[in-house]
């Protein structure tokens, strides 16, 4: 179904008028960039057709052009050499440069009594480091060092033994892997309601020159020096570490969100802060409680504006309020539209928001428009049983467009998603569709926490004439038979965000989808069955997509809107191609030993995969690879009890 602006009637609602239109002053003031750049901005098979297409949305125009949307070259874009951030800068889109990055491996052995890797029959393994035992955090790279959030199985500190619980993050050398600092976070005395037990730090930091930046699992903003104490200073205004080892981290500043705001956090707190300017941006994780009903805290601020220098608050949000769903885990991302920064924020209500990306005078937040990712009738319930989700994933922009995916906790499990592509040049609600009182459509209603739209009681939705959404992808009918398999050719909820090249999306899904779709349309192309859980993103690098399960298999497609061009096939079913015979005739990929709960990065031509207990940099030149390559060990997760429940489906590409 086409939308066309120009064919929106007029709309009734009064919120749709100028009220969230903002003059375009010198943002550049406001963020301290150079008056140069202040005045001047920069800006399983292939099938499918429209007959078919139920639940895609499209506009027919493309995707506008730097012409129409300008997008500024951002602060704290990584160099090839770095990684700096969670996706690599503030628009979040995974795909790094790089070249001759391996497509398959060994990893070795581990010694069974001491845990030391050995590396005699490792190829394309560069270095492993030990981790925790619990490992959630995407590892990001900057001058010379790898920077990875992790609990303290490992026990690398002196004064924590491994059996002290802690959320931790870890530095470490680039090129030998040598363990450098760690950051210790005591786990908060009121339990997993607030700081779930041997979760760690689930979050990547963000770095720049010497300092870093990342979110602690006890709910505090924290900035520290790269150096750690290995530069023999207590660089300040803190200077109260209670140790000031090597092997301990130096803190310049630290916000206690709980504390300061009266946040509180959902069984833990994590967000991959980013930043512009000189503007700090973080999800404070604020939740509801242990009942998973009542919400603790629904005044404390949801999203924050810090400076980056000193920790100060610029502004706060508690948008979401008492329509908290459940936690909120979402990291923000950055997207300059007609030389206006803007914020986005996903919030645990299922609601994307976007601020002014800048400090305000006033020092209140600046809301441009906001955007229901669920259908109005949609309907929340405890345990996941509903069709009701927040996003977990973090919003991705690409070519003046916004991405993004619904998703629940995945203690919650599988069920329906959605991915949607925005419009963030529109203001005010920008939602697909608005709630009435069905005896008068002139007012919509406000939004509700367990369900917008509730017929019984009168209620309807109806188209928004003001409506962002560019596209909308939930179910497709890809083998054009005039029916939809509700598990191939349906979106799953999603933990990971998307990442597009060259106009093609990809995303993986917490049910083990790959999705192939074009970002321009939302057609998707292809969806591969990774038979495992994914809770990351994909990574695309050269003309090659990485994604990693919780069975610890690296699945690697190339970027084709082709299946075939884009998988091999062995055994007569299509795969991705790194999959190989093992010895006993059965299809395989590389596998990294243990779950893999983050998101592989390239930073100056290396690969980085944390798994559940280690850190891998993977790299040629190695020896190339033996056709009797087989992985040297294979986990056992919950996610492989989904192999015998699928393993009656027929598997296509």
């Amino acid at each position: 179904m086409a939308i066309d602006q120009a064919e929106r009637p007029a709309c009734p609602c009064r919120i749709h008028g100028d009220s969230f239109r903002i003059p375009a002053p010198s943002w550049g003031r406001l963020i301290g960039l150079p008056n140069r750049i202040a005045a001047h901005p920069r800006p399983r098979t292939n099938g499918g057709c429209r007959e078919h297409d139920t639940e895609t949305m499209t506009r027919n125009q493309p995707i506008r052009t730097a012409f129409n949307v300008l997008l500024v070259m951002l602060p704290m874009v990584s160099t090839a050499k770095d990684w700096s951030q969670w996706g690599g800068s503030p628009q979040r889109n995974n795909t790094p440069d790089g070249h001759e990055i391996p497509i398959d491996w060994n990893i070795g052995a581990f010694d069974r009594p001491t845990g030391q890797w050995q590396r005699d029959r490792a190829r394309n393994i560069r270095w492993v480091a030990k981790l925790g035992s619990q490992t959630y955090g995407t590892p990001v790279v900057a001058d010379g060092r790898v920077f990875v959030g992790t609990n303290n199985g490992s026990g690398r500190v002196r004064r924590y033994p491994p059996d002290v619980d802690l959320g931790c993050l870890l530095a470490f050398d680039i090129d030998t892997g040598q363990f450098l600092w760690q950051h210790s976070s005591e786990k908060l005395p009121t339990g997993q309601v607030h700081d779930w037990p041997l979760q760690g730090i689930c979050c990547a930091p963000l770095v720049e020159g010497e300092r870093l930046w990342f979110v602690s699992s006890r709910g505090a903003v924290v900035c520290l020096d790269v150096e750690g104490f290995h530069d023999r200073e207590n660089d300040g205004p803190f200077r109260a570490e209670p140790a000031q080892n090597d092997d301990e981290a130096d803190v310049i500043w630290s916000f206690d969100m709980m504390r300061e705001l009266g946040v509180s956090q959902h069984n833990m707190c994590s967000c991959s802060v980013t930043a512009f300017g000189t503007v700090l941006f973080v999800n404070t994780s604020n939740g509801v409680d242990e009942s998973e009903v009542n919400i603790p805290a629904p005044e404390a601020p949801s999203f924050l504006a810090m400076d980056k220098h000193t920790g100060r608050v610029l502004w706060a949000d508690a948008s979401p309020g008492r329509n908290i769903l459940d936690g909120q885990w979402s990291s923000p991302s950055v997207v300059v539209v007609d030389g206006v920064p803007q914020v986005l924020f996903a919030g645990g209500d299922g609601w994307l928001y976007s601020f002014l990306g800048t400090a305000t005078e006033d020092g209140k937040p600046q809301l441009l428009w906001r955007f229901d990712t669920n259908p109005k009738t949609s309907k929340w319930e405890l345990g996941g049983a509903g069709t009701r989700n927040s996003i977990i994933a973090t919003p991705v922009v690409y070519a003046g467009r916004v991405y993004v995916a619904v998703g629940q906790d995945p203690e919650h499990g599988e069920g329906n998603g959605h991915l949607w592509c925005i419009d963030p040049a529109k203001r005010g609600d920008v939602s697909p569709e608005l709630a009435f009182r069905a005896d008068d459509l002139t007012r919509p209603i406000p939004p509700k926490r367990l369900q917008a739209v509730v017929p019984e009681q009168g209620e309807v939705a109806r188209p928004n004439p003001n409506s962002a959404a560019v596209w909308h992808y939930t179910q497709f009918d890809l083998n054009g038979d005039g029916e939809i398999d509700d598990f191939y050719e349906t979106m799953h909820r999603c933990c990971g965000s998307a990442a597009i090249k060259d106009n093609l999306l990809f995303i993986a899904d917490f049910s083990g989808l790959v999705h192939c779709v074009d970002a321009t349309t939302g057609r998707p192309y292809w969806t591969h069955d990774m038979l495992a859980a994914a809770w990351g993103s994909p990574l695309i690098v050269e003309d090659k997509v990485y994604v990693g399960d919780e069975d610890g298999d690296v699945s690697i497609f190339r970027l084709a809107a082709d299946p075939h061009a884009a998988m091999q096939e062995l055994n007569g079913e299509w795969h991705p191609i790194n999959a190989f015979r093992n010895a006993d005739g059965n299809v395989e990929v590389p596998n990294l030993g243990n779950s893999i709960y983050s998101t592989p990065i390239v930073a100056d031509h290396v690969l980085y995969i944390s798994s559940r207990t280690h850190l891998f940099a993977i790299a040629m030149p190695n020896p190339k690879p033996t056709a009797d390559h087989q992985p040297e060990t294979r986990p056992v997760s919950s996610a492989s009890l989904r192999q015998t429940r699928r393993s009656h489906r027929q598997r296509h590409p």
